[in-house]
């Protein structure tokens, strides 16, 4: 039985992820944030563990780290949160990694939406430029998912998967389908996904902008 750690376990996508997760497998759950208590509502106690500590917190992180197979993290905008990540992985042998990140950081994005994406994340695509390469040159069996710009739709788990070499498919996908996208990468076998770059939007959204902007 795999035991998933996921990491910022109170964000939007862990909140749409972890009831999947607890739906469609058998996984236990490490469910890791900031006043986790406060904020995390457990369902099912059997395989949901809270843990609360921030990813500077090395001690509790390592702790943390303890008899998990994967490792699940919803942001990627802190270079030394991600390094202390990396390291905590490495000193407990554990070696899949998933990580969210943001469309824009293998300049894959083309074209008017290319131009207004960078207009408005230009900041984030520097930070996670860098946190991306901290994961790229280590040893980890990682998959990154550059994702299009998120929202909110129940029922509306659609995605397509871009390769790092391709240009960007679309410009949004929801929440409910990135986290549909995690629960089938950490079910797969066949390592189709290991060291991998994947751009995410929902099929048939090319346009010059999200529809909600």
């Amino acid at each position: 039985m795999k035991t998933v750690l996921i990491l910022g376990a109170a964000g939007q996508i862990s909140s749409y992820l972890i009831p999947a997760l607890l739906q469609q497998t058998d996984f236990n759950l490490k469910l890791y944030a900031r006043n986790a208590n406060n904020r995390i509502k457990v369902t099912d106690p059997s395989r949901e563990t809270v843990i609360d500590g921030d990813f500077n917190d090395k001690d509790t992180l390592n702790q943390a780290m303890d008899g998990v197979d994967a490792v699940y993290l919803n942001e990627m905008r802190d270079l030394d949160s991600v390094k202390n990540i990396v390291a905590a992985m490495d000193a407990n042998h554990v070696r899949q990694f998933i990580g969210a990140t943001v469309l824009g950081i293998e300049d894959e994005v083309k074209g008017a939406f290319g131009q207004w994406n960078t207009s408005m994340i230009e900041s984030s695509i520097t930070k996670r430029i860098k946190t991306t390469k901290v994961i790229k040159d280590s040893d980890l069996t990682y998959t990154l998912l550059r994702l299009a710009w998120l929202y909110n739709k129940d029922g509306n788990t659609n995605y397509e998967l871009t390769d790092s070499d391709q240009p960007f498919g679309g410009t949004q996908v929801t929440r409910q389908a990135v986290a549909q996208l995690i629960v089938n990468i950490l079910q797969d076998e066949s390592r189709k996904y290991a060291r991998e770059s994947l751009g995410v939007n929902e099929p048939n959204t090319n346009w010059d902008k999200p529809s909600f902007y």
